[in-house]
């Protein structure tokens, strides 16, 4: 029975891949569903739709026609900046330069051959899921960093490459709602929360803080890390096989000179921390906010550089100690020849990017969250049922709609009064929103961080297509979601609080 049932999975993914493999190539896909949007925008504009904007009362939104006369200067006028404007663009390539240098230094292999010889392989894929969920403190670089190290640490010790970038992938983006710390995230979702409950209930809305969710996202990161371990050993690893590409990175021990890099490298590493540590804790440091806050912060929308920054500087010394790296030009180099790969990145920003600001600008996005907001309130479900439904509308709607921030700032207005009214806390309601937004990410191809997932991959399968990844990263979507549901759902009947002084029931 389980052979067969098995058998079956693969033989779905087997169609999945298929059927999106059919796709055109990632960067004609954008330029489509740009097209598209245009040609959409056109036809309903003439159709009268609105919707009141869930944030602003009494203001209607309507589709924006981007062919009449003035969406076309929009169209034109816009092109460049909605190219440098795409969100990932420059935060991949600032994150890449740094990593440019650690890795044609030798550093991050050489630290991936230490790592393998020193952890039993058993811990290498619960670690690097881990890694990717807590990866979420720094924002976005994390779909940068993990991903192509992980693919590299699987080619390491013989293991399909691709499943390493999949398991890193699904801990990054799957994971991303969860963590050990307070991240980003929590406070940018959270202010929105606190202000959709202040509509019902101002006095409730004064009590509630940014840790709304903190209990819950710490037990979340075990349960999302033995999940995303799981998946990638159980499903996505056998049905990879085994690896026949050209790339191989062969397990060699280290030199003397390599173990006298690291040492100096880790040297340069705890340094460059102590400085950016001298910009951060004191109280009166630079980079923290107002009133001394760190998760409100400038050191919090600095990370992408900093994290650049410190894979620079050990990759450099290392460079330096192994006399791989002799003078500037070694450097600028490696530089350009990391910028040199991310080409195909670069032209998928492009079209990409048209098709982010297209959505935007039609209104096409409001309007399509506003009509799922008010069909899932007009079903007049209740209790655990309609947190269900919620999470699966919640999931649906970020398949179209990437942004975390985004949505919540459209859905919160609605659905936080709603639930509050129906006995639910605004904090269950942002945690519900949090695992559906999660799960579904790492499926979406209009998720902004998808296309450079494809481009690390075609590395080790040059024919590698948006149904390859989908049919990939599926099990993992599913199994974040069923699981993690299930977690909440059972949450929910034991009465637990989901942060500090956070209930799950709503008390006027």
């Amino acid at each position: 029975m389980g052979k067969q049932r098995r058998g079956v999975i693969q033989r779905s993914l087997d169609g999945i891949e298929l059927v999106g493999n059919k796709l055109p190539h990632p960067v004609t896909l954008f330029a489509l569903l740009a097209l598209a949007v245009l040609i959409l925008s056109a036809v309903l504009t003439p159709l009268g739709i609105s919707v009141e904007h869930p944030g602003e009362e009494g203001e209607m939104v309507e589709v924006n026609n981007l062919l009449s006369a003035e969406g076309i200067q929009y169209i034109f006028t816009s092109m460049t900046d909605n190219f440098i404007g795409f969100a990932p663009l420059g935060v991949v390539l600032v994150t890449m330069l740094g990593i440019g240098v650690a890795e044609r230094s030798g550093l991050i292999s050489a630290l991936l051959r230490g790592f393998v010889m020193s952890v039993p392989n058993r811990f290498i894929t619960l670690g690097l899921v881990f890694a990717g969920v807590m990866s979420s403190v720094a924002s976005d670089a994390g779909y940068v960093v993990l991903p192509p190290l992980g693919a590299l640490l699987f080619a390491a010790i013989g293991r399909h490459p691709l499943a390493g970038l999949a398991a890193a992938f699904a801990g990054v983006s799957g994971g991303f709602s969860a963590n050990l710390f307070l991240s980003g995230t929590d406070a940018l979702l959270g202010e929105l929360t606190i202000a959709g409950a202040a509509v019902i209930d101002p006095a409730y809305a004064d009590t509630m803080s940014i840790a709304m969710n903190y209990w819950f996202i710490i037990v979340s990161t075990f349960v999302l890390t033995f999940i995303g371990a799981w998946v990638t050993e159980r499903v996505v690893e056998p049905r990879l096989g085994e690896y026949k590409g050209e790339y191989r990175e062969k397990i060699e021990k280290l030199s003397a000179i390599e173990k006298k890099g690291l040492i100096w490298s880790g040297v340069a590493l705890v340094v460059a921390l102590g400085l950016t540590a001298l910009l951060i804790l004191p109280e009166n440091a630079p980079m923290r906010g107002e009133g001394g806050e760190i998760i409100q912060s400038p050191f919090m929308s600095s990370l992408v550089p900093i994290i650049a920054i410190l894979f620079f500087v050990p990759g450099l010394v290392y460079g330096k100690v192994t006399k791989v790296i002799r003078d500037d030009k070694d450097v600028a180099n490696q530089m350009t020849d990391t910028m040199a790969s991310m080409g195909m990145f670069i032209v998928l920003a492009f079209t990409a990017g048209q098709f982010v600001a297209y959505f935007n600008e039609s209104n096409l996005g409001i309007v399509l969250g506003v009509y799922g907001a008010e069909f899932l309130q007009s079903i007049n479900l209740t209790g655990i049922p309609l947190v269900l439904v919620f999470i699966l509308l919640a999931a649906f709607i970020n398949i179209f709609i990437g942004s975390a921030s985004a949505k919540w700032a459209m859905m919160a207005p609605i659905f936080v009064p709603i639930m509050m009214q129906m006995g639910y806390s605004p904090e269950l309601t942002q945690m519900a929103y949090r695992v559906a937004d999660s799960s579904t990410n790492i499926i979406s191809p209009l998720m902004t961080y998808f296309a450079i997932i494809i481009a690390f991959a075609q590395k080790y399968d040059k024919k590698m297509g948006i149904g390859t990844l989908i049919s990939t990263m599926l099990p993992y979507s599913i199994y974040f979601l069923v699981g993690w549901t299930l977690v909440l759902v059972v949450w929910m009947l034991l009465g637990i609080e989901l942060g500090p002084g956070a209930p799950i029931l709503y008390q006027p």
